[in-house]
């Protein structure tokens, strides 16, 4: 859930830099189901009550992580419970549901009907033979019943027209095949209500106090409940991007579009999927005890360090793994060593005793009519402009990635140039330098605004990531809060012969390093912790 809610988070962040008109991130808790009432029964308490704590402590994890979220539904709330119970009415309006009778394998914990072929045989803890989904490994019971039944058979075409006119609503695309593949399988009418006798945790019907609407229902509608549904969520519907793991891709790719179709409102602009995150090979689970708390994490590696390993190592199209020894190696390499060594180095009192933003000669860094060519001139090499190069397209890269929904691409394009730049800092050993001379003063000082330039093109980009370490980097080299978004980046200008605001101005203040190494964890107890 805290991965989901990264990415929806880094991608709001990075669209507000662009400023790319308004954007909002909407989360929250879905707090009705059969599932609740149980937990809550077992816990001795009632679900108002359950839900009340649990869904804090979704906000508060969500909080710890930095996750800038403007709406939090909770779908136990009445303006929510009003928004369903109006699109509740717009589907029967709509002639596209009927009482039937239904049964199958119900999974409580999925909260949804799972078919015979999804099913495997195993035993209980009691030793007793029962049927699982081979999915989840949740255990599955018989239910029959009379419930609303959604004509979900009737939009197999309607579906297939929207995905085929829309091919990068779906992605990445194997999910995208995925879905299609889907609808070219039986698609059996869905149920969309349960009996109030079994489930009174819910919507009752409208008009039918005997049946409560279907949680998946419910739960889908936050959607257009968070954008004020329905009355004013033309302003932002349909433009919205969902984001979402690759386990409810069935709810949000084909029940959800075919329930909005059947409203008459229009799908989503986009959905986007990931995969999961397994713990050393395995999957996370309570009987191995290998489920990992994002409250420690935070607290172990940082905030910008957890997020920064989630975002660069999160490759939506497969599963991920994690564990202590992966993240320390990547936070300690990327954020302390790379990018805070190349921060501490350049800043220096040794090397930068006025504490300004140096200003760069243009003799000593003549501009080349083609970078990629450029054999160096003097003391400049052929790497060094290269190093240009590749910093000049980065924004535009990272812009690209961002939009594709490819963070961790953005991330690994930010890191190879962080590397070229230490490379170039290291290359031109600046601390040699005799600054008392004076053509020596003119090329320390264009290194260092080199250097500097890089280092806050680098700082501007990894705002959405690590927001935390960004501003620590950008307030050190004196960007102002007006001087950090995307739309008015720039790189480099005395190169290109135009003034450079930033140079001769006075750094800001050193507050230190920028992200502290990381230490190994001494037990497994710690580790398991």
């Amino acid at each position: 859930h805290l991965y989901s809610a990264l990415l929806a988070d880094a991608l709001l962040r990075h669209r507000r830099l662009r400023s790319a008109g308004p954007a909002r991130l909407c989360t929250g808790t879905d707090e009705h189901g059969l599932k609740i009432q149980q937990a809550a029964a077992a816990a001795g308490t009632s679900p108002p009550e359950l839900c009340e704590r649990v869904s804090g402590l979704f906000r508060q994890a969500l909080t710890q992580a930095g996750v800038s979220y403007t709406d939090f539904t909770r779908t136990s709330e009445p303006r929510h419970q009003r928004a369903v119970r109006h699109f509740w009415g717009a589907l029967r309006d709509g002639g596209v549901l009927y009482k039937g009778a239904y049964e199958g394998w119900y999974c409580t914990p999925e909260e949804s009907f799972v078919p015979e072929s999804q099913l495997a045989e195993r035993t209980d803890r009691h030793g007793r033979p029962c049927k699982v989904s081979l999915e989840s490994g949740h255990e599955v019971h018989w239910t029959k019943e009379e419930n609303y039944m959604f004509r979900l058979s009737a939009f197999r075409d309607p579906l297939q027209n929207w995905l085929r006119d829309n091919p990068r609503a779906i992605f990445p695309s194997t999910f995208y095949q995925r879905v299609l593949r889907w609808l070219d399988e039986d698609l059996p009418d869905l149920s969309v209500s349960r009996e109030r006798s079994r489930l009174q945790w819910g919507i009752p019907v409208p008009s039918d106090p005997t049946q409560t609407i279907y949680v998946w229902v419910d739960a889908l509608v936050n959607y257009l409940s968070a954008v004020g549904y329905p009355e004013s969520h033309g302003a932002w519907w349909p433009a919205v991007h969902h984001v979402v793991g690759k386990d409810i891709l069935k709810f949000h790719a084909l029940y959800w579009p075919a329930l909005l179709l059947a409203a008459g409102l229009e799908p989503p602009e986009r959905i986007l999927v990931h995969s999961h995150w397994t713990v050393r090979g395995q999957k996370m689970s309570k009987s191995l005890g290998n489920v990992v708390e994002p409250a420690a994490c935070v607290g172990r590696y940082g905030v910008d360090g957890f997020r920064y390993f989630l975002l660069r190592q999160g490759v939506p199209e497969r599963d991920c793994d994690y564990y202590d020894e992966k993240v320390l190696k990547l936070v300690n390499s990327e954020l302390a060593d790379a990018l805070g060594g190349l921060l501490n180095r350049s800043t220096a009192p040794s090397i930068n005793p006025s504490n300004t933003y140096p200003r760069f000669s243009e003799p000593c860094f003549p501009k080349v009519p083609d970078s990629g060519e450029a054999k160096g001139t003097g003391r400049t090499s052929a790497e060094d402009y290269e190093l240009l190069a590749a910093v000049a397209s980065l924004p535009a890269q990272v812009d690209g990635y961002f939009e594709g929904f490819q963070i961790y691409k953005a991330l690994e394009c930010i890191a190879q140039c962080v590397r070229q730049t230490n490379g170039f800092f290291q290359r031109h050993r600046p601390w040699k330098l005799e600054r008392r001379d004076a053509a020596e003063r003119l090329w320390l000082d264009t290194i260092l605004h080199v250097t500097l330039e890089c280092l806050r093109v680098y700082g501007t980009l990894l705002q959405p990531v690590v927001p935390g370490m960004a501003d620590k980097l950008l307030s050190r080299l004196a960007v102002g809060p007006a001087e950090r978004s995307l739309s008015g980046l720039t790189f480099l200008a005395r190169y290109d012969g135009k003034p450079c605001p930033f140079e001769g101005r006075q750094l800001g203040p050193d507050t230190g390093v920028l992200f502290h190494r990381l230490g190994k964890l001494e037990t497994t107890k710690n580790r398991k912790q």
